[in-house]
Parts: C-alpha cells; sequence; structure tokens
C-alpha cells in the first residue's frame, strides 16, 4: 500500500494575520489545532479574556471535526471488487435512487455514485485512510459517510473485529454503536440505519431498477 504525502493548504485568518498551513487531503484534525493555536496567538494581546472565549469556541469546533467525521477500518477489507449497488435513500417517506459502482484502482478504492438517468452525484477514492476528491464534483460530506457505512457494512464478518474496534455482529444484526446499524438479507443486500439519520436499501445491481 503506497501512502500518500500529498499536501494540500489552508489558510487561517484572524485581524489582518494570515498562516498559510499544510493539511493533508482528508482535512486532518492536526489542522484546525494549528489553525486556533495560530490565531490565538494573534489574539492573545488584546486579552486573556478574549483569548479564553476565542479558545472554548474552538475547542467546541474542534470536537465537533473530530466527532463528525466518519470511521474508517484499520486495513482496507478484502472485498469482492468490482461491485454495482442499488441505493435506496429514505427519509421523512421521500425516496431517492442511486447507483454506487466500487472498484479497486490502485493505491485505493474508487467510490462512483449516479442517479437512475446516469448524471455523477460524488466521486470518492479511498486511499490509505484518506478520502480523496475524484474529479470536479463539490464537496459532499453526506455521500462519504454512506460510502463509509458501506464500507463498514460490506466488511467480511472474519474480518470485522480487527477492522473496527466496538463494532459487534450477531447473526444479521451488525452495528457500530452510536453510528450505523445494519440488518442483513444477504451479505450485499440489508438496511442501513444512520444514527439519527436517513434510512438505506442496498441491493446488488441485476437486471432492471426497482
Amino acid at each position: 500500500m503506497l501512502i500518500s504525502n500529498r499536501l494540500k493548504y489552508q489558510t487561517c485568518g484572524s485581524d489582518g494575520a494570515t498562516i498559510r498551513l499544510a493539511r493533508d487531503s482528508g482535512g486532518s484534525v492536526n489542522t484546525y489545532a494549528e489553525c486556533i493555536a495560530a490565531i490565538a496567538s494573534k489574539l492573545a494581546p488584546t486579552g486573556v479574556a478574549d483569548a479564553l472565549k476565542f479558545l472554548l469556541l474552538a475547542a467546541a469546533v474542534l470536537l465537533s471535526a473530530c466527532t463528525s467525521r466518519a470511521p474508517l477500518p484499520e486495513h482496507n477489507p478484502d472485498l469482492p471488487l468490482p461491485l454495482q449497488l442499488h441505493i435506496q435513500r429514505w427519509q421523512a417517506d421521500e425516496r431517492q435512487d442511486w447507483i454506487l459502482v466500487i472498484q479497486r484502482e490502485e493505491p485505493g478504492i474508487r467510490w462512483s455514485m449516479m442517479d437512475l438517468l446516469g448524471i455523477p452525484q460524488a466521486r470518492q477514492k479511498l486511499i490509505d485512510k484518506t478520502w480523496e476528491s475524484d474529479g470536479f464534483l463539490p464537496p459532499n460530506p453526506q455521500a462519504r459517510e454512506l460510502f463509509a457505512a458501506l464500507l463498514f457494512a460490506l466488511t467480511p464478518q472474519d474480518e470485522l473485529a480487527a477492522n473496527y474496534p466496538g463494532a459487534w455482529q450477531h447473526g444479521k444484526q451488525r452495528s457500530l454503536p452510536e453510528r450505523w446499524d445494519i440488518r442483513y438479507a444477504q451479505p450485499q443486500n440489508f438496511e442501513l440505519q444512520l444514527a439519527n439519520g436517513p434510512t438505506y436499501q442496498v441491493t446488488p445491481l441485476s437486471g432492471e431498477t426497482p
């Protein structure tokens, strides 16, 4: 597995001061910490109280960033790629249908999602536990969460414990507590429930899409 060393840059500004920081393509938590520290150093002369208020707010943002990132496996699981899946998203009695193609592309896994007319909705590459945009589509956090959840659902049972500490499976039900719940009909036919989010029905793509 090749390790991606490509860096992008994050700009943090405060009171006219600009700090340019290198970050990895996944938007690492270290970037937020560095931005907080850099801006706080500029705010310090205005008073301890102002600096403390800012740091409390920044800590809340940092905590939110940490908890919002979808978990990824320790190692890419052994999936029977390529896969073509029909995804139905249900929320408040509203349904959306997508086609998802998952294929191996060294050094990672490529995820391409489109609607039933073939219009691309999201494209991502998972390389060394980091999501990278593939093409010119805008960022789609909802799609990244879905792809991460599908990777969890598709992980073979004998690889589950090593890749997702804290996950469990009993019979046809699998869960990563407080994140995702899976109920299987078959290994590639299942219902995926996101915590406080929509429900997805996932089936292998063959023949006509219902």
